[in-house]
């Protein structure tokens, strides 16, 4: 066996073993294997290899992460999020419209939780209070509009 044959066996079976202990994808594991140490090239073997036997699969790996999260986190971040993890848009919005059908997710309901958390209905807020509670929520990507909103019905202002 050759020493490229080699390296890439090793890179093989690394692979192998860092998707035992999580679901990546394959950027993430990509990216993984070159702060392991190994060549851009064997790194790009090594996730082609796992991604043939469908142990790499982005696609699953977005509807698993929105699947989870759907509830708990806007639309907009959950797409940031899987984007910074390297998984195209178009990926992600077909995981999001099989999520969304399967969970029929309310982001007015979950802003409004939200709120609730750090505020009661009827509160009265200084405008420094209102510019942090608004920037809490456009941070975690909520809509203007719906902030807007969701404070009015909830006679906070």
């Amino acid at each position: 066996m050759t020493d490229m044959e080699q390296q890439q066996k090793e890179v093989r079976k690394k692979a192998l073993k860092l998707l035992e202990h999580m679901d990546r994808t394959e950027k993430g594991l990509y990216d993984r294997l070159l702060r392991a140490g190994f060549s851009e090239t064997l790194a790009a073997d090594a996730v082609a290899y796992v991604k043939d036997y469908g142990y790499v699969n982005d696609a699953r790996y977005a509807t698993n992460y929105i699947m989870y999260r759907i509830h708990d986190k806007s639309r907009q971040k959950i797409f940031q999020e899987l984007q910074q993890k390297g998984i195209d848009r178009q990926t992600i919005q077909s995981a999001w419209d099989e999520a969304a059908e399967l969970e029929m997710p309310d982001e007015r309901k979950l802003l409004r939780q939200m709120v609730e958390k750090k505020y009661a209905p009827g509160s009265s807020l200084d405008e420094k209070e209102m510019r942090r509670l608004y920037g809490y929520l456009a941070r975690r990507g909520f809509r203007s509009g719906d902030i807007f909103s969701v404070l009015e019905e909830m006679d906070i202002s």
